[in-house]
Parts: structure tokens; sequence; C-alpha cells
């Protein structure tokens, strides 16, 4: 997915719960307009000996910077509360004016995961009260009827883009070669040759998520 030609973007943002989400649902799109100053922060694991060095080699292939907290991302996916996962936003993210922000839907992209939930809902809340600075906010588009079938662009996304074979590739390398997922992983089977999203351009017009 090429951004429009005639807007000229400077800086672009990406906010995930946990280092290969950003691989896993944008990673074509971050890989496909290397021009951009990306910024991705993950706000998990961030102290995990096996997955923090992972999330920096990534970095290095996706020509991006990044930062990583350290949320509790526990078995038991204990509820955070708002003012935690804000405040560890904004102590990863630069202070900037973004041209785009691209995070995850409220609703999540598969059933289910507490945390991309709250993160994708929280990220929209800064947003939508002005608080987090980005001319269009965009929410990973995926769904996966329930469980009934490996995460898929939802219907009624705003902006899909199938990948051309060697981003794919490009993208699968990162998830199976620097992450180390396996072949007949989730992960891996999952990695989207289609991304998809909802784009939001108005404050005040956030229909699909409430």
């Amino acid at each position: 997915m090429y951004i429009r030609k005639q807007q000229i973007i400077n800086n672009a943002a990406v906010i995930v719960a946990h280092p290969d989400d950003e691989t896993l649902w944008t990673g074509g799109t971050i890989l496909m307009n290397p021009a951009f100053k990306w910024q991705i922060i993950t706000l998990c694991r961030g102290n995990d000996p096996d997955r923090a060095p992972k999330f920096n080699a990534a970095l290095k292939v996706l020509h991006a910077e990044g930062e990583m907290g350290d949320l509790d991302d526990g078995p038991e996916q204990k509820p955070l509360k708002p003012q935690v996962i804000k405040k560890t936003i904004f102590s990863l993210l630069p202070p900037l004016e973004y041209d785009i922000i691209i995070t995850h839907n409220p609703e999540g992209e598969y059933t289910r995961h507490r945390r991309h939930e709250e993160i994708g809902r929280e990220v929209l809340s800064l947003w939508k009260k002005r608080k987090l600075f980005a001319r269009e906010l965009w929410l990973f588009a995926y769904e996966d009827g329930g469980g009934e079938y490996l995460p898929r662009p939802r219907p009624d996304a705003d902006l899909e883009t199938k990948l051309p074979k060697n981003i794919w590739q490009e993208k699968l390398r990162i998830i199976t070669g620097i992450y180390d997922f396996h072949s007949q992983s989730f992960e891996a089977r999952t990695t989207p040759a289609t991304e998809a999203f909802y784009r939001f351009t108005d404050h005040e017009i956030i229909e699909k998520t409430n």
C-alpha cells in the first residue's frame, strides 16, 4: 500500500501490544513505504530476553525506530487500568505530530487478546481527544469469525491492499526468521498477504468502533 503520492508523509507511528504485531498486521505497509519516518512502539515484553532482541532486529529490516514497554502480559491477562496504558504510550512515543498512527482495533484481530483490545481502545480515545496528534488514524481491520478461521480482512475495511509477492515474503521472513515462529505456527499461517485497515480522518466521526 503506497500512500497517495500527493500526500507528503513525514512521521508515521505504529502502536502495538507485542513485538511481532507490527510485522504481522502492518509489516507490508511499512516495507512498501521506506521513505516514511516510522516510529514503532510495543507496550509489552520490553524485558523479555527472547522477544526484545528480536524486536530490535525486526526494526532494522523495517527501517524503523522503536521502543518497548513492559506492561503485564502474563497468562491470566488481567485488565490493565486505562491510565497505565496511556502513561506507557506517552513514555515511549516521541511527542511529534504524526501524519498517520496505526494501531489495534478495539475489537481485536482474532478471538481474543485482551491486550490488543485495550491498547486499540486507549489509542482511539487519545486520538479522539486530540491528545495524540495525527492527521489520520488507521485501525487493523481483521477478524476470525469467532475463531472459526485464521484472521482475514474485514469486508467493510476502508483500505485493503494485496501485498506484492516479494513484500509478503519479506514480511513472512521476519515472522519466521527473526521472530523464529515455525512455519506451521499460528503467526506464520496467519501472516496476511492482504493488509486491511479502518481509516479515520475526522475526530468526531468514529462509527465502526463504537
